[in-house]
């Protein structure tokens, strides 16, 4: 199965005008995006339905994981920045020290 992309088209504003009915079938075809140009300037895109399903999962699944991190600064907040830059150290240094002495474990002539 091909998995043929869409290729992206800018056009101006007044084009995409003139020429609507015919971009519309193009982008429902998934043949082509379209950036439209006001005075040179990308204002807007036209894209098929499914293209815009996915840009709206993409966009839920970004804020889900922005959700984890937001959770994690409000768990943290009241604690200094010099404590959280010590702990993480202290942290980072015992997980190496727990790989290194597992890797000696299994291979102790490394």
């Amino acid at each position: 199965m091909t998995d043929k992309r869409p290729t992206t088209e800018t056009m101006k504003i007044s084009e995409v005008r003139a020429d609507l009915n015919r971009l519309v079938n193009r982008v429902y075809r998934q043949e082509t995006r379209v950036i439209v140009e006001k005075s040179g300037i990308p204002v807007a895109g036209i894209v098929s339905a499914d293209d815009l399903d996915r840009l709206a999962k993409l966009d839920q699944e970004n804020q889900e994981l922005w959700s984890v991190v937001d959770e994690l600064r409000e768990a943290f907040k009241d604690v200094p920045p010099e404590e959280l830059e010590r702990e993480a150290k202290r942290t980072l240094a015992e997980v190496r020290a727990e790989l290194r002495a597992e890797r000696e474990r299994i291979d102790p002539a490394s």
